[in-house]
Formats: C-alpha cells, sequence, structure tokens
C-alpha cells in the first residue's frame, strides 16, 4: 500500500502517469509496504497467460528476491523511475523516504533494485547513469545502504501512516535496529540472481 498523502497524477507524455505527494512526507516515512492485497505470481503461472496479461503484468510488477512478481494492488504500481529517488526499498518489504519530500513533488523509485529482466533506458535526469540494467543492485548497493541507513535512523521520530500494516516481525526487526540490538541488513538481500 502506497502512503495515504498521495494521489495519482499525469506527469507527462515521456513517464505517463505517477505518485505525487499531497501533503510534506518527512525522510524517515515508510511510503510503501507490501500488504496481503497485493498479488504475488511466479514465473510459472505468468508463463500460463495469455500475452495482453503478460504485458500488463510486464508494466506493472517488480521481482523480489525469491524471483516472484508482485503487483501491486493500488497506486503504488504508478511509481516512477528515476535516478535520483527520494524513495528506496528496505530488505523488510518497504520502502521509506530517503530525503523529504514535498507537496507537489513525485515518488520515485530506482528501478535498479527492482530486479528488472532487461535492461531499460531511462529519462535523462543529468546523472552519469542513462540506463537501468538487471544487476544494478550489485553495483549500487553500498551507496542504496548508506542512504537507507540515513533514513532509517528517523523512523521512530516521524508519523507513520502504514505502520499498522507492517507484520509483528518487521516491527520487532525495526525496533531492534533502532535500539542497536541488530544491524540494519543490506539492500543487496533483495537481489534476485535468475
Amino acid at each position: 500500500m502506497i502512503h495515504p498523502h498521495t494521489e495519482l497524477k499525469f506527469i507527462s507524455d515521456e513517464v505517463g502517469y505517477g505518485i505525487i505527494a499531497t501533503d510534506f512526507i518527512p525522510k524517515g516515512s515508510i511510503t510503501w509496504v507490501q500488504d496481503k492485497l497485493d498479488a504475488v505470481f511466479t514465473q510459472s503461472q505468468i508463463d500460463k497467460m495469455n500475452d495482453y496479461y503478460k504485458s500488463v503484468l510486464d508494466c506493472y510488477t517488480f521481482r523480489n528476491q525469491k524471483g516472484k512478481y508482485i503487483l501491486c494492488w493500488d497506486l503504488a504500481k504508478y511509481v516512477n523511475h528515476s535516478f535520483k529517488s527520494n524513495c528506496l526499498t528496505t530488505p523488510y518489504d518497504f520502502e521509506i523516504a530517503i530525503r523529504d519530500i514535498h507537496p507537489g513533488e513525485e515518488l520515485t523509485d530506482d528501478y535498479g533494485y527492482l530486479n528488472i529482466s532487461r535492461p531499460f533506458r531511462a529519462k535523462d535526469e543529468g546523472t552519469k547513469r542513462k540506463t537501468v540494467y538487471p544487476d544494478d543492485l550489485l553495483k549500487y548497493h553500498q551507496k542504496w545502504d548508506k542512504a537507507i541507513a540515513d533514513a532509517f535512523k528517523h523512523i521512530k521520530e516521524v508519523n507513520q501512516p502504514l505502520f499498522s500494516l507492517l507484520s509483528p516481525k518487521t516491527v520487532s526487526t525495526i525496533n531492534k535496529i533502532n535500539t542497536g540490538k541488530k544491524e540494519l541488513d543490506s539492500i543487496l538481500i533483495c537481489y534476485f540472481s535468475g
């Protein structure tokens, strides 16, 4: 489920629709949680579908570390890619804002950690990276780990409207990380090598 202070809005002809913040979302906010309504598909299930369903799933799913395809049931499926993303995934089935997100600003992910099947050339944002590759997680995980760790320090300080959707195990993990009883796992855990 996507953060409730968001809405779907047309961005441009190049990227189509995206998710816009309707209110201030501070750094450390959980911006998305994989919840019980999200659909999970195996490759064998997708292989049995017709081309229409395959094209929809190709556009709107990401793969988790087990190689399963996740289709978000709500607006979360419209979060666009950015090489300068303001949200990053964690190894705990939720995403976190790695900087403050202001009203009217688009929520974005770096698709490089979403286990894409094939490379694609993304919108030019003036960065050195121009193409998203299936193995970007192997190349950039240390940079992303630092950004996640910096945001994670604020997770208990900010209002968390999605906190009730986290599993008890995830809540326990967050508490252990915040009290120094556990290390924050690397985003590299999210990598699917298949």
